[in-house]
């Protein structure tokens, strides 16, 4: 079923060519959304719904025109299309357009089967519960997020390009508390994917684990502060190479020159150990997509490879303004948002070190666990992210449990200081915030070392 007609998309398209743009596109999305919030042991919001809407994307030169609206009605389409011609003021005489469309080989996504809404309240309660025979949780916060995105594009190349997309994640948090002493842990799995992702996630372990990690910082001394050695682990410690360094490598910022590696295509600017993947293409990843938002099937993009800069991540403008190829990557929160280039599932590849020698190699310093948020400067890659978990390292042992640190430095000089990377690969969902809106992202790396990195501490 067309979520619009081919002969309005292609009066559209037409007008907009004829209007003076060098290419026109429409995005079409139809979204259907459900949301569950379990909190205080009672499900506190229930919503569900469907949002639609159509972007109308002109581009003339190096410029992008763009305009929105619910409607799919002809008339009110083209209106949109010439309120942005209007800007360009010139005439084309348009070429004919013949649509073919494209067919992709889809990412599998895991069976999306219609779950009983009782069950996810059950599913809820019980995790809860479980929380909650903790005598010092104080608060457990569950949200349930279910998505099924329909999307189609027209383009005036002749492209017509549909993709289904669903996505689903569970967020645990808990906050735990003794006399004067409080601690918080999160855990947030997401899939490409349907209902059935639930049963994949062991809620025993998950419970344990944060119940663990929550009593343990619980009581932990503050961090000392300084420069020293971090030992980084894997799964969300992928954060800070997405925020400090990925976004450095997307066209939206090179084409500005406001990235310190807009000119540093094929040199070193990380660790020989280092190799770094933008990947659109995994079964079942968060992140994953078997088409991008401009219609192009995305690819797999080796960004870094042994600290050499091979490829930057590029959508369709990029492309125009930079001279770097397009890479799938063209993402975009709804049909509110003109694309930008933007990760995907983005990560530090396996390296060839045993965690065993990357612990033993650090006489004292800090072991990061499990990582928390932070903030970037874009321009210049500099840093400040939590740490969730962490302990110091004495002669190559984990030690005492610490709170309160933050590494702090910039995106150029943690690459070339990841000096061994271990074989533990993990990825973990996350949401990545740009000039295209929210966007699912995955990060992620097996166990890395930094030699030196500024902590903050409170001790």
């Amino acid at each position: 079923m067309k979520l619009l007609s081919p002969h309005t998309a292609h009066d559209i398209i037409h007008s907009g060519l004829s209007l003076g743009a060098d290419f026109v596109d429409l995005f079409i999305e139809k979204t259907q959304s459900e949301l569950m919030v379990f909190k205080n042991s009672r499900p506190e919001d229930i919503q569900s719904g469907t949002h639609f809407g159509i972007g109308i994307r002109l581009i003339h030169g190096e410029e992008t025109l763009y305009g929105y609206t619910n409607s799919t009605d002809r008339e009110e389409l083209l209106r949109i299309t010439s309120l942005l011609g209007a800007r360009i003021g010139k005439k084309n005489l348009p070429k004919n357009i013949n649509f073919e469309t494209s067919h992709f080989s889809p990412i599998p996504a895991l069976e999306d089967v219609e779950m009983d809404p009782a069950y996810k309240l059950f599913l809820l309660k019980n995790i809860d519960e479980r929380f909650r025979k903790n005598s010092k949780v104080i608060q457990v916060m569950l949200n349930l997020i279910k998505k099924n995105q329909l999307v189609e594009i027209y383009n005036s190349e002749g492209l017509v390009a549909s993709d289904v997309r669903p996505y689903i994640r569970l967020f645990h948090h808990l906050v735990m508390k003794d006399g004067k002493f409080q601690s918080e842990a999160f855990h947030g799995p997401g899939a490409f994917g349907g209902w059935s992702f639930l049963d994949t996630l062991n809620q025993e372990q998950i419970c344990e684990t944060l119940l663990k990690q929550g009593t343990t910082m619980l009581y932990a001394p503050p961090c000392p502060g300084g420069k020293m050695p971090v030992i980084i682990d894997n799964g969300f410690g992928g954060v800070i190479f997405h925020e400090a360094c990925g976004h450095l490598l997307e066209t939206t910022s090179v084409e500005k020159k406001a990235s310190v590696f807009w000119d540093k295509l094929g040199e070193e600017i990380a660790h020989p150990s280092l190799t770094a993947i933008d990947d659109g293409t995994l079964s079942g990843e968060w992140g994953s997509l078997s088409i991008d938002d401009e219609g192009m099937p995305t690819q797999r993009t080796v960004l870094i490879k042994d600290g050499v800069l091979k490829n930057f991540i590029s959508d369709r403008l990029g492309e125009l303004k930079t001279g770097h190829k397009r890479t799938g990557s063209g993402r975009k929160q709804s049909y509110k948002f003109a694309p930008a280039s933007r990760m995907r599932n983005t990560f530090i590849q396996n390296g060839s070190s045993h965690n065993d020698d990357i612990f033993s190699s650090v006489a004292h310093g800090l072991y990061a666990k499990k990582m928390g948020g932070g903030s970037v400067d874009p321009s210049t890659g500099q840093f400040n992210f939590s740490v969730q978990e962490g302990y110091i390292i004495k002669d190559g042992k984990i030690t005492t449990p610490v709170k309160g640190a933050t590494l702090i430095g910039t995106g150029p000089e943690v690459l070339r200081k990841i000096s061994m990377v271990g074989q533990d690969l993990k990825l973990m969902a996350g949401m990545c915030g740009s000039v295209s809106g929210s966007i699912p992202t995955t990060v992620g790396q097996p166990l890395i070392k930094v030699d030196e990195i500024l902590v903050g501490g409170e001790a």
